[in-house]
């Protein structure tokens, strides 16, 4: 069935209460092609976003061309960002897409004025810019394009392997500009990623990918991210993960435990009691005061994981604060995008199965 067909009217009874009050709107799209899901599509009035300088963000500038994301990840820290439209942060979240129509256009305008420092941005760091719809708007090849001919580096962190059209395109890009790029794989048993990512593709097709993007020249950091505490922290998961992550080929890896914000902690713990109930105390104890895994949890996890880093030849990589983009410590690339750390700021993992709090811990 023709996608034109199946605009709605964006005044109509379907369209949502908060996105009715958007002059920017187009149409409301739904399609047996992506069943469950809406897409309304919006006229994008900018495309470059600044980051605040008080954030505690390693990057001052991002492209975001859809909001809210199909992969459905119950941990993503991005769903609180949905209720600014009135939206939730849980099921509205995966099946009510934002789509920035216009959005390579938009940045081409930006990009163009005298007053752009051609400023390294990221792209992926709130909803995934390779997220099914991507397939359908192709609106990546028109941002790297637009990215590349006017000299700004940039960073693309995916689940997605849809990046894999792109990657001629990217390795091109790469010639003109540093060109940086991070694959998020954050589960190696299929049966939980399946459970706890739904929209994404599998494991093994995203190591693929990293492969295929290895072998075209582009650096690729694999995220393992985030660390699900007594889910994925066990030493042989890790050592699994690293074994097939050293395997597909990735320059580096990085790794963090679980964070859990308002609007993503309340639908991860639905989640949680519906699949892993015997976990539930474990994490409302962990996760009590603050949004971030223990101090102790995350310095017990690092001590674990660096000898396995080490143990699968891996470089352990960080992000870099004056650029945004992931590098392998001990490295430096002639772009000066990833560079040399021994500050170890990334927050590295420790099998929860070996954990044993202290009495004060909670």
């Amino acid at each position: 069935m023709r996608w034109d067909a199946q605009a709605l009217d964006s005044e109509s009874d379907q369209a949502l209460p908060g996105l009715a009050r958007l002059n920017n709107l187009v149409r409301t799209v739904r399609t047996p092609e992506f069943a469950g899901i809406t897409f309304h599509e919006v006229l994008a009035k900018s495309a470059l976003n600044h980051v605040p300088g008080q954030s505690a963000m390693p990057f001052g500038w991002t492209i975001n061309p859809y909001r809210g994301c199909s992969h459905a990840c119950v941990y993503c820290f991005a769903r609180n960002t949905h209720t600014y439209l009135d939206l939730d942060a849980g099921k509205d979240f995966d099946s009510q897409i934002i789509v920035k129509v216009n959005v390579a256009e938009v940045l081409g305008r930006e990009l163009a004025r005298p007053s752009w420092g051609r400023h390294p941005v990221a792209l992926g760091t709130n909803t995934d810019p390779y997220q099914r719809a991507e397939g359908r708007y192709q609106l990546m090849p028109g941002i790297i394009e637009a990215l590349s001919t006017s000299g700004t580096p940039f960073s693309i962190l995916t689940k997605g392997s849809l990046i894999r059209r792109d990657l001629p395109l990217l390795a091109k890009a790469n010639e003109r500009v540093a060109v940086d790029l991070a694959m998020s794989i954050a589960v190696y048993d299929d049966e939980l990623q399946q459970a706890v990512e739904p929209g994404t593709p599998t494991t093994a097709a995203r190591l693929a990918t990293v492969t295929a993007a290895r072998e075209v020249g582009l650096p690729v950091t694999v995220f393992l991210m985030p660390i699900l505490p007594y889910l994925t922290d066990s030493r042989a998961h890790l050592d699994g993960a690293l074994e097939r992550v050293a395997a597909a080929g990735a320059t580096s890896v990085m790794h963090t435990a679980l964070h859990l914000r308002p609007g993503t902690k309340e639908w991860f713990m639905q989640w949680l009691a519906r699949e892993h109930p015997e976990l539930v105390a474990r994490y409302e104890a962990m996760y009590k005061f603050s949004a971030y895994a223990p101090k102790e949890y995350r310095k017990w996890l690092a001590d674990k994981f660096r000898p396995l880093v080490r143990k699968h030849g891996l470089n352990r990589g960080e992000m870099n604060p004056s650029t945004g983009t992931a590098g392998a410590t001990g490295t430096v690339r002639s772009t000066g995008i990833a560079r040399s750390s021994s500050s170890g700021r990334s927050q590295a993992l420790r099998p929860a199965a070996e954990y044993v709090p202290e009495p004060t811990l909670f």
